[in-house]
């Protein structure tokens, strides 16, 4: 997508309208609502009541005006600032961000592909000193995000005969070329590094697992890496505890926390920030075989506790739990932030909007949570108690991988927790948010990319 700030009378100008402000008796300005003018070349486009209009409340609008018009065949739009009180870089920034998520549409499988808008134009006096300074490179580092946001919702929306432990390997490989050294691990180097808990997962299915690890080195050498871990499961059956029809269908999608770790090293290492990041994605498919590790079975992590399987459709968790080991251990981290599509205990709690957190540091969780107010990725933190802990002690292990459906998001959390060697640790549970069963807000049913942006804002937070 082009953004141009010298031709924004040449193709479709968008006028605002407040409701109950509009000069034409035939149109209400409702929130998104529109009315094209084809003999003036303008779009006339609702902003509801005035008094009402936020951040959200336009990026909303300006989101259904880019669907209405890729409807229209229309791959053009034009913006000046009129009766809009939002800075000039905020009225451009929310913008960019709004088109570009309404260009958005996965039709890798169909014959017909979707249109999208491909020019953004905006009146030229906008490119003034609120837009130039610090903020000269706003627009193209946004436009990076958001690609990089969009190659991680491939990743999620692509089905499991294509994305497969090896294939996502090579899709990372073929992307982080720049200031990234991806290593992938075959099943011999996995079990040489002692990821044994991991490796029980991914032993049952014919696919075989990778270990994926992402190193972006580019801040000062004495600064301590970010650690980024993603749950890679690349397609989830459940194991002999086995998922119902119907609830293996969108498990493509169960590796939602890999393609956010992928997603955002692409945009750190594309934007060339100044800071150390470490980005680890344990892959495999949880499916059913002869070798398939089974409910009852005790197995060994790779720091040394004994893990009871109480249920092989808790998996992802197991494999985090060598993963996070991995990071803290390997790389002595300033923080760990793990991401993963983990219980149907968040979806009943926060539905497919708030993306659950558990930590063991607040500081830390401060800091994850003002870098998603700032991306507009919403987190809700969840108390980390001693009493719900104990929901996942095992009488004949160490610890169990599933407390059960009490508490189910807290619990799982608490699990991974086990395996961070002390180090301040942020899990957020994007079970929900990572990708929708409908339409909502600025995204269609399917993958989100959610985080994406809050692990880049992140990331740019320590970058010197």
């Amino acid at each position: 997508m082009q953004v141009n700030f010298n031709n924004y009378k040449k193709a479709n100008l968008v006028k605002f309208a407040y409701k109950n402000h509009s000069d034409n008796p035939y149109f209400k300005a409702e929130l998104g609502e529109i009315l094209p003018n084809p003999s003036e070349n303008t779009i006339l486009l609702g902003l509801g009541e005035k008094e009402k209009l936020d951040k959200e409340s336009f990026k909303k609008a300006i989101y259904k005006l880019a669907k209405s018009a890729i409807k229209l065949d229309l791959d053009e739009l034009s913006f000046e600032k009129e009766n809009i009180d939002i800075e000039d870089n905020e009225f451009v920034s929310q913008i960019i961000e709004a088109v570009s998520l309404a260009s958005y549409n996965f039709d890798h499988y169909k014959e017909e592909k979707s249109g999208k808008i491909e020019n953004i134009n905006f009146k030229e006096d906008l490119d003034d000193e609120d837009l130039d300074d610090e903020n000269s490179n706003a627009i193209p580092e946004q436009l990076t995000v958001l690609d990089a946001q969009a190659f991680a919702r491939d990743l999620v929306n692509l089905r499991s005969n294509d994305i497969y432990p090896e294939s996502l390997a090579q899709a990372t490989k073929e992307r982080l070329t720049r200031n990234v050294e991806v290593k992938v691990y075959d099943e011999k180097q996995i079990k040489d590094l002692g990821l044994t808990a991991y490796l029980e997962v991914g032993k049952g299915s014919d696919n075989p697992p990778r270990f994926i690890v992402m190193e972006y080195l580019n801040g000062p050498q004495d600064q301590k890496p970010i650690v980024f871990v993603g749950k890679g499961i690349t397609y989830d059956s459940g194991g002999y505890s086995i998922k119902p029809s119907n609830g293996m269908k969108t498990m493509n999608a169960d590796m939602g926390g890999a393609g956010t770790v992928i997603g955002a090293l692409d945009a750190i290492s594309s934007n060339e920030l100044k800071v150390n990041v470490i980005g680890i994605v344990a892959a495999c498919e949880n499916s059913i075989s002869g070798r398939s590790y089974k409910p009852g079975d005790v197995i060994k992590a790779r720091n040394g506790l004994t893990i009871e399987v109480d249920n092989t459709d808790a998996e992802g968790r197991i494999t985090l739990a060598d993963a996070v080991n991995y990071g803290a251990t390997e790389y002595d981290p300033e923080f760990i932030v793990d991401l993963a599509t983990l219980t149907g205990a968040c979806l009943v709690a926060l539905a497919e909007t708030y993306t659950g957190a558990v930590t063991n540091d607040q500081e830390t969780f401060e800091k994850v949570l003002a870098a998603a107010n700032e991306a507009d990725e919403k987190i809700w933190q969840l108390p980390n108690d001693d009493t719900i802990r104990k929901y996942n002690e095992s009488e004949v292990a160490d610890v169990k991988n599933s407390g059960g459906r009490l508490g189910g998001t807290i619990t799982a959390g608490q699990f991974i927790e086990n395996f961070i060697e002390e180090k301040p640790w942020v899990h957020l549970d994007i079970a929900g948010t990572a990708y929708l069963s409908k339409a909502q807000g600025l995204y269609e049913k399917g993958a989100t990319g959610v985080h994406v942006k809050t692990l880049y804002n992140l990331a740019k937070s320590y970058s010197k």
